[in-house]
């Protein structure tokens, strides 16, 4: 199966960058898309042209046109199931699961901390219930977790680590903490585990021309529980689709 996950920075702004033509090249059997900003019908609505999927859409209840997450299936799931199941992180439709034979599927758009880090505090809680939704997937199936984790996890991860460091939401320790907990209880970073040494980047800001110079962040990721680790052919960034701030990013089981 390939896996690809892209936070899409609005499903329907995308929609007019040759998204349908980018998935047609990627070629996924299942594509996570996060940051939709759109209710769930506004998101089947946008990718209506795109065939050969079966789409599942949760979209924010506090804010209209804000976070969402969708999952774009070509074989549909045994079950899906929307959110976490705490009323404090269920607002903003930040969470999908898919169940298959042989694992869960989660895709995330994990909160971020906010300029001069206003939510730094929830974000770290959300860390902490999010860790105890996985392991009580897992203790039914295994778990592959995709998305915009909204953290670079140490300084290969990010261009500029130095004056980034406790000042930037997604480069602070308390956020590295929390990503390090999952790789802790036995998650696998997937492109790590595949490339050690690769610097390679899934954010770039819109400013000073961040794409271009390479300026960039791995905030987006693919973990799978350890009892999967084996099955993970390969992991890769796809740095040339173009479309969002983001670029898709996947794994092959």
């Amino acid at each position: 199966m390939k896996l690809v996950s892209w936070n899409v920075n609005g499903v329907r702004a995308i929609m007019k960058k040759d998204f349908s033509k980018s998935l047609e090249n990627i070629g996924a059997d299942v594509i996570c898309l996060q940051e939709t900003k759109a209710n769930t019908e506004q998101v089947k609505i946008a990718l209506q042209l795109i065939d050969g999927y079966n789409v599942f859409a949760n979209a924010s209840k506090a804010r209209k046109g804000y976070s969402g997450t969708a999952i774009l299936s070509r074989k549909k799931p045994i079950s899906v199931a929307y959110d976490m199941g705490v009323e404090a992180h269920d607002q903003e439709g930040r969470v999908i699961a898919a169940e298959f034979d042989d694992f869960f599927l989660v895709t995330v758009y994990v909160p971020n901390s906010g300029n001069e880090l206003v939510r730094l505090d929830y974000r770290a809680q959300w860390d902490l219930d999010f860790m105890e939704y996985l392991q009580n997937l897992e203790k039914v199936k295994p778990v592959v977790v995709c998305g915009d984790f909204n953290v670079a996890h140490q300084p290969i991860d990010i261009a500029r680590p130095k004056p980034n460091y406790n000042k930037s939401a997604g480069y602070t320790q308390k956020e590295i903490d929390g990503f390090s907990r999952f790789l802790d209880h036995g998650f696998i970073d997937t492109f790590r585990y595949k490339y050690p040494e690769e610097v390679k980047y899934s954010w770039w800001s819109y400013r000073a021309g961040a794409r271009e110079k390479n300026i960039g962040w791995r905030i987006d990721y693919f973990l799978v529980s350890q009892a999967l680790k084996t099955n993970v052919k390969e992991a890769f960034i796809l740095n040339d689709f173009m479309g969002s701030d983001h670029c898709p990013l996947g794994i092959i089981l």
